[in-house]
């Protein structure tokens, strides 16, 4: 099983749902650089459960801890280990299911590949691992800042209530991190009628990264896009990457979709953004957009059909605590996952000067 992230900024991730804890170790970051611990905790509370009603509220403090690689705030240059403990793990909840196969889930394909698997909570496959993920992307995140490098992602759409305006000022002011104040109101009731009927919404969620230097990102195997749609689709519950236009490049012309260039001051830019920050695999210097679509909570209150694991159909209902729409708390995992991305073709960009 692969759990390597990255090229030279890169990170093993390890942990269960209901392990004793999950976390990462991250190599290849060079001694002497600050690491703001305050910076990664905000990214991992603001990825943390129970936050409000529209969550899971599995009572998690995600407390980072930090146990090697770090000495008086700055690295050693040895490998950083981060470990964040599960503490409000309920296993009993999933006693029902352990022999079956949950419609959704990979419980199918992991016992299939594997001959075992960890019933409790999804096991490795349970987006709570993902918080491994946003501690190392919160260390990315932080070096891209001192680079002029700016990253955020919002609720663009749950279900069939999309965000008509962008204003990122209204990110942290609504518990779905939705930039549009009236489509947040309407997502709350959508979600508020979903989870009251036992079920989950799927969504939408974008990501604009602006002061992307020119040349990140290779034209072939290392396509800055190809990276981030991996990166993206690697996101339990993603299910399908746009970069830029996206789909619509369908319904587009050539001489609709080409972004002309122009100059603006001492740089050349683009007066539009189809291609969204990226030619040929490498950064063009405009904003990098990407969107990710989340598909709806597999585990939902309602009696559902399956078979178990000798091929017997069975009626069952999953007990526990779930989120009704996962692509909330996907958000500073969308940040951290780009982060890694761009910072690792920022290292391989300076490597080749």
């Amino acid at each position: 099983m692969s759990n390597m992230y990255g090229r030279h900024f890169r990170y093993l991730t390890f942990g269960e749902s209901h392990g004793k804890a999950v976390g990462c170790v991250i190599d290849g970051i060079r001694p002497g650089i600050d690491i703001d611990e305050a910076s990664i905790q905000k990214l991992l509370d603001k990825r943390r459960p129970g936050q409000s009603k529209f969550t899971t509220q599995r009572a998690e403090s995600d407390t980072l801890d930090i146990l090697s690689g770090v000495f008086n705030g700055k690295t050693t240059g040895h490998p950083i280990c981060i470990v964040i403990w599960n503490k409000d793990a309920q296993s009993k909840h999933y006693e029902n299911i352990k022999n079956l196969f949950r419609p959704g889930h990979a419980d199918y394909t992991f016992f299939k590949k594997y001959g075992i698997r960890d019933y409790r909570g999804g096991g490795r496959q349970s987006a709570r691992v993902l918080a491994a993920n946003v501690a190392a992307g919160a260390i990315a995140k932080k070096q891209l800042e001192k680079l002029g490098v700016s990253i955020v992602a919002y609720v663009k759409q749950i279900g069939a209530v999309k965000a008509k305006k962008i204003d990122l000022k209204q990110i942290g002011k609504n518990p779905f991190y939705c930039p549009d104040k009236e489509a947040a109101k309407k997502m709350e009731r959508l979600i508020s009628r979903i989870r009251a009927g036992g079920d989950s919404a799927g969504c939408l969620i974008e990501a604009i990264v602006t002061g992307v230097p020119v040349g990140l990102g290779s034209p072939q195997a290392n396509k800055l896009n190809a990276e981030i749609a991996k990166a993206l689709m690697s996101i339990n519950a993603a299910k399908a990457v746009e970069i830029g236009a996206g789909f619509d490049v369908m319904g587009m012309v050539g001489s609709k979709n080409n972004d002309i260039f122009i100059r603006k001051g001492e740089k050349i830019v683009t007066r539009t953004n189809n291609s969204g920050g990226i030619l040929g695999g490498i950064s063009n210097g405009m904003p990098i957009v990407a969107r990710v679509a989340i598909k709806p909570a597999s585990s939902i209150h309602r009696e559902q059909k399956t078979v178990d694991i000798k091929g017997k159909a069975v009626s069952f209902r999953v007990m526990g605590r779930h989120d009704p729409v996962p692509g909330i708390r996907g958000v500073p995992i969308v940040e951290a996952m780009l982060a890694s991305v761009i910072y690792d073709a920022y290292l391989e960009y300076k490597a080749e000067k």
